[in-house]
């Protein structure tokens, strides 16, 4: 059985399985010969199929060596052509009996797509034109034993290209683009905040107390300890005991885990920005967002207006600013300054029939189930939502003219959040009373309210000067930066059910 004169789209799992029997036996004769690829440790490359295609004016002529995976072959007689795909895309070699030899060329004729190769050669064009590789030597230093899909796109299972990631980088080159792009997006950001004098840190993921926002946790248990612990739903504690402990600009690039539902914006562990300056408040942290977002777009991808699946987006500083309250007035008619008790809030809620947690009822908590029912989807412009309610925002600064509110924003665009800062509360008995309030609501049973940190109080006690503190969801901006639709677009491994869990 010939994989190469096979449909991969029609491919039954006997096929695939007679396909395999039929790659295994090839290895078990090379390993006859003393030829086992496994046996090759290492492979002397001098170029990629980019420096070749690249620099092809000082090249031609002249010997390489290359290596890659065998993505497509043709076989004609006595001469061959192959294109192989490597790190940075996709090369074409010329193979003939005449260069090679009628052994290594009979032998190059049983290599397999998905094969991966060590080609040395000069450089040269076919009369095509094609920049290729005129092989000299092969060397097979993997084979590969299992068939790769021809048109990844046309299987049936969608959830196939998220499991087995390693096969959808081979053969979609768009997805290895995003990661590229990722990678990218995460370097520019890391130089924009060291440029500005922020220092990057690393705090612990492992945690004692579910603290730093308001969401489920996992937990696990520490044997040697004998000790529940948590994985951290944010470093934000920790980063603001640095401040108070002297260094006044940190930031934090790494993995945070919420044991909550998943969806197309939605991982249990996902990859945020939190960084935090002293002597600064929630104003400064609009202004670097803006020149986080906007720097990023044009450095990377060359330009600030960018369209996001449909919609067009500029991503020009100078982003909108309005209080969660004016917001829901402009799409409402409703202005929650003139409903001042919890009763008015609710009895409002229920005639517009907005769904109320038992526990979260109160002005506060219901003002933000307006904004979310009712505004976010509407945000397509960047647009900094100011000012919440205190009930929501367990560790911001109280705004002085109204201490029902925050000082807090969230960024929207294309009607999703992209980012959450605060003027950082610094105010240790204001703190703790709000720890102890979300201590009751645990105890009621509410699975999102965080825990006391008696060490944090104590942190706030030694003194955390004025703070102005953010936080990016890193994979959510890369989804906007690549267009793509699901956050399990822009993860190597998002978090997938066993096929064998029923």
């Amino acid at each position: 059985m010939n994989d190469q004169n096979i449909n991969k789209e029609e491919l039954t799992v006997e096929d695939i399985n007679k396909l395999v029997e039929v790659r295994m036996q090839k290895l078990k004769e090379l390993q006859q010969k003393n030829k086992n690829p496994f046996d090759i440790t290492k492979y002397d490359k001098t170029h990629n199929s980019q420096d070749i295609k690249s620099n092809f004016e000082s090249l031609e002529g002249k010997d390489v060596s290359i290596a890659g995976r065998i993505v497509a072959k043709r076989i004609m007689g006595k001469a061959s052509f192959c294109h192989i795909q490597d790190g940075q895309g996709r090369i074409q070699s010329y193979i003939s009996t005449n260069d090679l030899g009628e052994e290594a060329y009979k032998e190059f004729k049983t290599y397999d797509i998905g094969d991966i190769i060590g080609i040395k050669g000069f450089v040269f064009k076919t009369k095509t034109e094609e920049i290729s590789v005129h092989a000299k030597e092969i060397t097979l230093l993997c084979k590969s034993l299992r068939p790769l899909p021809e048109k990844w796109h046309g299987l049936k299972d969608p959830d196939l290209r998220y499991r087995q990631r390693y096969v959808d980088l081979i053969v979609n080159p768009e997805v290895k683009n995003t990661f590229i792009l990722r990678s990218k997006i995460i370097k520019e950001l890391r130089r924009i905040l060291d440029e500005k004098g922020y220092m990057e840190v690393e705090t612990p993921i492992l945690t004692t107390v579910a603290t730093g926002d308001a969401a489920r946790p996992f937990i696990t248990h520490h044997n040697t300890l004998n000790l529940d612990m948590y994985l951290r739903i944010a470093p934000e504690l920790n980063l603001k005991r640095i401040i108070v402990g002297g260094i006044d600009k940190v930031y934090e690039i790494g993995r945070n885990f919420r044991n909550e539902g998943m969806d197309i914006k939605h991982n249990p562990e996902f990859t945020n920005i939190e960084l935090y300056s002293a002597y600064e408040d929630y104003n400064d942290m609009m202004d670097i967002s803006e020149e986080i977002i906007s720097t990023i777009a044009q450095n990377v991808l060359g330009t600030t207006k960018i369209n996001y699946q449909g919609q067009d987006i500029d991503l020009t500083p100078g982003f909108r600013r309005v209080t969660m309250i004016d917001a829901i007035k402009e799409v409402t008619g409703i202005d929650f300054n003139e409903i001042k008790t919890d009763e008015e809030a609710r009895k409002l809620a229920e005639e517009k029939e907005v769904e109320i947690d038992p526990i979260k009822n109160t002005r506060g908590h219901i003002i933000n189930e307006f904004f979310e029912e009712f505004v976010e989807e509407t945000l397509i412009a960047p647009t900094f939502i100011i000012d919440y309610p205190v009930e929501v925002s367990p560790l911001t600064k109280r705004k002085s003219s109204d201490p029902s509110l925050v000082e807090r924003f969230e960024l929207f665009i294309g009607g999703r959040e992209y980012g959450n800062a605060y003027s950082e509360l610094n105010d240790p008995i204001d703190q703790y009373e709000r720890f102890v309030k979300q201590a009751e609501a645990k105890a009621l049973g509410d699975e999102e309210a965080g825990g006391m940190d008696e060490d944090f109080i104590n942190a706030l006690e030694i003194g955390l000067p004025p703070t102005g503190g953010l936080g990016l969801g890193l994979d959510r901006l890369i989804m906007l930066f690549t267009n793509s639709y699901s956050i399990r677009d822009v993860l190597f491994f998002p978090t997938m059910k066993p096929l064998n869990n029923v």
